[in-house]
């Protein structure tokens, strides 16, 4: 697995497009989070359709055309520096095969942010554009705008990279160790999703993989990462980082699945290293090179995420 191209860091007065590419967007929470950039010296545009709601589907913000054309003609303005997600819920997979990805390539790097359901886009970015992410807090969500963790974490990210290359989570050692690799993951339901879809990743080998997600019970969260053993889409990876598992049972119960489900790899797994779905949640690139160190609950990373 190679590193991916780094996007350069934002500067104060970076124009940040806010798009809605999967569920709707709460009003009041965009606005909220529209005032968080701001704050930031930011200037941040709202994309047209970004407080849409589907006529027929009420789990999606709008069509999947116009979230799609959000999505790219954001990218492709070139007075535009970042793009940043809305929120999460469904909706990329529906939109990301609608995108001209042969336009956005031709625009050039951007900075892309988001998480839980953007793993798609995540995905397709690496695969697509072979360009590094941000998986963190979206510009309308509740931890972007109240919590001052993750607000601060994916502040100095964006701004300050090279002051946030070492992650400490908290966490410790599923299984102990250290492992060098290359950054990628997300949400192990979209994850397990992509499997056998155009372009998806063919494994992945030679990767430290993060993996989280929310609201699934443990015979679900099972039966996911089952698939991608069957697959042998972790056959190679060097080491696994687990983030949070809200709402998806008793983390007592969880624990000795994901145990039982990925210690037979034999690499290093560290838990609870505090990205995904929950408080103060940190900012993880992907597509960079790194090191996972179980013991001591660290990824440090081999340059900043940005440029």
């Amino acid at each position: 697995m190679k590193e991916l191209t780094r996007p350069a860091r934002l500067a104060p007065g970076a124009r940040v497009a806010v798009v809605a590419t999967s569920g709707p967007v709460p009003e009041e929470r965009l606005q909220a989070g529209l005032d968080v950039l701001r704050g930031w010296d930011l200037d941040p545009v709202a994309g047209p359709h970004v407080l849409d709601r589907h006529g027929e589907f009420g789990y999606l913000a709008g069509t999947d055309a116009d979230r799609a054309a959000d999505l790219q003609n954001a990218w492709c303005d070139p007075s535009v520096d970042a793009v940043l997600c809305a929120r999460g819920g469904y909706g990329a997979q529906r939109m990301v095969d609608l995108l001209d990805w042969e336009a956005m390539r031709a625009a050039g790097p951007k900075v892309f942010v988001g998480f839980s359901d953007l793993t798609v886009l995540h995905e397709a970015f690496a695969s697509r554009l072979g360009l590094a992410t941000l998986h963190g807090p979206m510009a309308a969500g509740i931890d972007f705008v109240k919590n001052e963790r993750a607000q601060t974490h994916l502040r100095a990210t964006l701004f300050a990279p090279e002051t946030v290359r070492t992650l400490a989570s908290g966490g410790g050692a599923l299984v102990p160790g250290r492992a060098r690799g290359v950054t990628l993951g997300g949400c192990l339901s979209l994850l397990a999703a992509e499997l056998g879809t155009p372009h998806a990743r063919a494994s992945a080998r030679g990767g430290l993989l993060c993996l989280e997600d929310v609201g699934e019970e443990p015979y679900a969260v099972d039966r996911c990462l089952t698939q991608l053993l069957r697959a042998g889409w972790l056959e190679g990876v060097r080491g696994v980082l687990l983030g949070s598992w809200e709402r998806c049972g008793p983390y007592e119960r969880l624990r000795p699945l994901l145990a039982d489900r990925l210690g037979a790899l034999g690499v290093p797994v560290v838990e609870e290293f505090g990205f995904g779905h929950c408080d103060g949640a940190l900012t993880v690139p992907f597509g960079v090179a790194a090191e996972l160190d179980a013991a001591a609950g660290t990824l440090t990373l081999d340059e900043p995420a940005l440029r």
